[in-house]
């Protein structure tokens, strides 16, 4: 049984390549992607992901301001994976319980 993932990130060229290279791991279905939190929050509440590949830093609403709205809105929350070119936030991740935390660029090998 597969994995259902949703990817969000602003840049189109990184929800691709996540997405391009998820396609290597067998057990990982991308369901749905989008590119702010708005859209971040109502994918996951629409598909129910298994677990979410979602950046850190997008216009409107953060990676973190998703995870708040979901949990106002009494949302189950999947396992998240932040993704983003920034290293500074990985604590601040793990402290809102992150399953990993992937920097970009992606590497196949990470």
């Amino acid at each position: 049984m597969s994995l259902s993932a949703v990817i969000v990130d602003d840049e189109q060229l990184a929800r691709d390549e996540l997405a391009f290279l998820l396609k290597d791991v067998g057990d990982v279905e991308v369901v749905a992607q989008g590119k702010n939190g708005v859209e971040a929050v109502n994918l996951i509440r629409e598909h129910n992901p298994d677990l979410v590949f979602l950046d850190v830093q997008m216009p409107g609403l953060d990676g973190f301001g998703v995870l708040q709205k979901l949990i106002d809105r009494k949302v189950p929350l999947p396992r998240i994976v932040f993704a983003t070119a920034f290293d500074q936030y990985a604590v601040q991740a793990f402290e809102v319980n992150a399953v990993d935390y992937l920097l970009k660029p992606f590497d196949k090998k990470r």
